[in-house]
């Protein structure tokens, strides 16, 4: 028989924060927010130009309002401006991007990518001002040396990284998820545990002034949605 718990146990605060909204504000602002995403597009050439570091972290400190398994928070965002460490960076993800092009991946894949212009030479590693290497944690551990199980890492992380990317945009940068595999040199040049996951490297910046983009479409809201309403 399972045992409830008593929530009673446990401490809890009014729902302040909470701000009821006008449905006509609710419109508004969903469009404003809609029209502001729909522009955003992953960018493959950055700019040098320097972007003050408290934009990262007030973007890093809304990712980290996302949701998590048991609110255990299990990502860890390890950000990297130096040059020595993104040349490092570069060098460790363009060996393994040589071995996926050359050798890993299926004629088919390779198909899927060529529209969009991807290939082994990943200079924006170097160029752009900040790469943010995020970790998934499987464990955390207590003060006491206790390992403590994460219960949904992965589906965490995912959340909290779209929140990122999102909050990189609504500030005007530009951003590229990177993710080269494996991406275990992260843990090594980075510095990180071995019991964490390198999830995806985010490059952030400025976009090129000459920085071109493939010219794709998104889904309709009818190709990607089925309302259910019995």
């Amino acid at each position: 028989m399972q045992t409830r718990i008593d929530v009673s146990d446990y401490p809890t605060i009014p729902l302040e924060q909470y701000r009821e909204i006008p449905v006509e504000e609710m419109r508004a602002r969903l469009e404003d927010f809609y029209s502001e995403m729909n522009r955003r597009r992953t960018v493959r050439e950055f700019s040098d130009r320097p972007v003050p570091r408290d934009i990262i972290e007030t973007a890093l400190k809304v990712a980290n309002t996302a949701p998590s398994g048991a609110n255990l928070q299990p990502w860890h965002f390890a950000i990297v401006s130096g040059p020595e460490t993104k040349k490092n960076i570069r060098e460790a993800a363009e060996a393994e991007e040589r071995e996926f092009y050359t050798h890993r991946a299926s004629e088919e894949w390779l198909a899927a990518l060529k529209p969009l212009g991807t290939d082994d030479h990943k200079p924006f590693l170097e160029t752009a001002p900040y790469l943010i290497a995020v970790f998934m944690q499987k464990f955390g551990e207590l003060p006491d040396g206790r390992k403590v199980k994460h219960y949904y890492p992965a589906e965490s992380t995912g959340l909290a990284t779209g929140m990122l990317i999102a909050a990189l945009h609504r500030a005007g940068l530009a951003t590229l998820t990177h993710t080269p595999s494996p991406m275990k040199f992260l843990n090594e040049i980075l510095g990180r545990p071995k019991s964490e996951r390198p999830f995806l490297l985010l490059v952030a910046g400025y976009p090129a002034d000459d920085a071109r983009v493939p010219d794709i479409r998104r889904k309709t809201l009818e190709e990607f949605t089925s309302w259910v309403e019995l």
